[in-house]
């Protein structure tokens, strides 16, 4: 228990047999109840959990997925469990012991203190975060990130794809698990989620492990086309949710004028620059015209963010 709060932590788990006894026997005193979900480990993930101390106890308890369905599906089991044992706040911490658990009370602070109610690890606070992720994985984040903030409607926070997140009861009880995506845009889809159910979110600091020995199933260039996708089916849910079917807020209009008028600028914009280099020179209308809409489109997305920002202020 931590400050009068029952913790439970969700370790979401596929062929982690190497780090998985590291993150178990590192864990806090303070935690209650430690739910690994197995997700269809082919090695002896499983064995490994069995053969821990806390799991004759009962404070370790481990779940099986038949099936692969990924770490998104994963936590979701392990949020349900979590409910079910009457658990007051549910962490998130990675099979792959690369999140450092002296940082737990730093995601439950805020929590127990009643100033959030999920809280997410931010490794890009420090400046060392650039010299140990790699370069690849960080700029992939930071392009995701910025999406987020966007497709979420919370501004403030950042490492979008941080996954050692703490959140309460409260929440989980509020939000569609059943819905919640269920592989790597998880963390993308759950912001959504929780702005449209008006939540209050908070960043923290949290140190970024690398080589350590795990191995990463992220592609980038097949997960950064799907999770884009969903921001875009996320952000425009949250709109009709948000902004048409619970309440109603003009920054609705600012951006389907931004989103319409910004394309049609670009093309002919895009157009008028191709006549120019390949027939010959086009009508100062038209470049005016292409001018005009391009800018005009710019001004109204950048209205209508001003407004999605401004409205969501108070779920900091």
């Amino acid at each position: 228990m931590y400050q009068g709060k029952k913790v439970g932590v969700v370790v979401p788990a596929h062929n982690e047999e190497l780090l998985i006894g590291r993150v178990l026997s590192t864990m806090p005193e303070f935690v209650d109840r430690i739910i690994v979900v197995n997700d269809a480990s082919s090695d002896k993930t499983s064995d490994v959990v069995r053969a821990h101390r806390g799991f004759e106890s009962g404070r370790v308890v481990l779940l099986h997925h038949e099936l692969n369905r990924g770490v998104g599906a994963a936590i979701v089991t392990g949020y349900q469990r979590a409910l079910e044992m009457g658990l007051d706040v549910a962490v998130v911490m990675a099979g792959d012991a690369q999140m450092d658990p002296a940082d737990l009370p730093r995601l439950l602070d805020p929590i127990a203190a009643g100033e959030a109610d999920y809280v997410k690890g931010n490794r890009l606070f420090r400046g060392e975060s650039w010299e140990m992720i790699p370069r690849v994985r960080y700029l992939g984040n930071a392009f995701l990130s910025l999406f987020t903030k966007i497709a979420s409607g919370y501004w403030h926070i950042a490492d979008s794809q941080s996954g050692y997140t703490a959140i309460t009861a409260t929440a989980l009880e509020r939000i569609d698990l059943d819905r919640i995506y269920t592989r790597y845009g998880m963390p993308n889809d759950i912001l959504i989620r929780l702005n449209v159910a008006n939540f209050r979110v908070r960043d923290v600091s949290v140190r970024p492990i690398y080589h350590i020995g795990e191995k990463s199933g992220i592609r980038l260039h097949s997960v950064v086309p799907r999770i884009a996708w969903l921001l875009v089916r996320g952000f425009a849910w949250r709109l009709k949710e948000k902004y048409v079917i619970r309440d109603f807020h003009p920054l609705l209009f600012f951006y389907l004028m931004g989103l319409l008028l910004t394309p049609i600028g670009v093309a002919i914009g895009s157009w008028g620059l191709l006549h120019r280099f390949l027939i010959g020179p086009i009508s100062p209308t038209t470049a005016i015209f292409a001018a005009f809409l391009f800018i005009s489109g710019c001004q109204s997305l950048f209205f209508a963010m001003w407004f999605d920002l401004d409205y969501n202020k108070h779920l900091r």
